[in-house]
């Protein structure tokens, strides 16, 4: 069964936050590449290339949204989960129309 699907982006739940928005991910680790492959429910699904010890799939969960979003890795922070494969990040400095047009490439 597949678990991840392309929709429409608006079915995120993204948060509008005073200083940035928050959103959930779900982290595929031990992929072959890092990137943005779908939506899952109400979260977005990405692959990453680091496995998920000593905090690696983290640190390279927090590098690539700051890459993606061209902010620097101080923007990007994880909010919850941080031991889950479901997180919620934060990104400071960027509101949810410009999240949503970055992603409208990336799914």
């Amino acid at each position: 069964m597949k678990t991840s699907r392309t929709v429409n982006a608006s079915e995120l739940d993204i948060r509008e936050l005073p200083d940035g928005i928050a959103f959930k991910v779900r982290v595929q680790p031990r992929s072959s590449k890092n990137a943005i492959t779908g939506i899952m429910g109400d979260s977005l699904k990405i692959n990453l290339t680091s496995p998920p010890v000593d905090g690696e799939a983290n640190a390279a969960c927090l590098a690539f949204f700051a890459a993606y979003m061209g902010l620097p890795k101080s923007a990007v922070s994880i909010i919850g989960g941080q031991k889950n494969r479901s997180k919620i990040i934060k990104i400071t400095g960027v509101d949810k129309n410009i999240f949503l047009n970055n992603l409208s490439g990336g799914i």
